[in-house]
């Protein structure tokens, strides 16, 4: 089969996509991921910074997690560069799920704290994934700068994210809690009180330590 004939095959494999019922984009993702072929790949990742139907995008990941890494990373390390956000956020989500660890050098300290949260979220998920047990105290420094950032799921992604780094990021996360902002300082101990409580729900932690700030309580809780 010649080059273009292969091209023909993978356009006609995904024509589905550009349906515009998501089941039919669903079904057709199914299909390339069923069937891996190198040949999808580049319009498997170009879908999936614009596909505007999330379950669509998660069966577009899956669909890449099934192809070889070597067809699929120098594409998705690309895309983590783009000027768009979904296709850095839907990206990095991708490498994530695919966990080689060859792909950390992309997960830069200016994705760690892109101006979009969808990104930055992502960028942590993938982070904490990626990241070699020698670089993770720095890491964990850069996720710790980010504290007190964005809404209530950004801030539990971030501590998600800190609490999977484990031990190592113990240093960072206390001298956050003495933090001059009062919203770096309470993030950083409702994410103390989760990882030593993991019980503890996210949305208690953030507004008893909101309190313990206010009134102007020590940073760390004894265990």
């Amino acid at each position: 089969m010649t080059m273009s004939q292969a091209d023909t095959r993978a356009k006609q494999a995904l024509r589905g996509l550009d349906n515009a019922d998501p089941s039919v984009r669903l079904r057709t993702a199914l299909a390339a991921g069923t069937t891996p072929d190198p040949g999808l790949v580049g319009e498997l990742v170009e879908r999936c910074a614009v596909e505007p139907d999330f379950s669509v995008r998660e069966m577009l990941t899956w669909a890449l997690t099934r192809h070889e890494t070597s067809a699929t990373l120098p594409l998705l390390v690309g895309e983590v560069r783009s000027g768009r956000a979904q296709a850095r956020s839907q990206a990095l989500h991708t490498l994530s799920k695919i966990g080689d660890r060859q792909a950390w050098p992309a997960i830069t300290p200016a994705l760690l704290s892109d101006a979009d949260d969808e990104v930055a979220r992502s960028a942590w998920r993938a982070a904490v994934v990626l990241v070699p047990g020698s670089e993770a105290r720095g890491l964990a420094v850069l996720l710790a700068a980010q504290l007190g950032r964005g809404g209530h799921e950004t801030q539990l992604s971030l501590s998600r994210a800190l609490i999977a780094l484990g031990e190592v990021m113990s240093p960072a996360l206390a001298a956050a809690t003495t933090d001059p902002d009062p919203g770096v300082r309470a993030h950083a101990i409702a994410t103390e009180r989760l990882w030593r409580e993991p019980e503890t729900g996210f949305g208690f932690a953030i507004e008893e330590a909101k309190r313990v700030v206010a009134l102007g309580g020590a940073g760390r809780k004894e265990s």
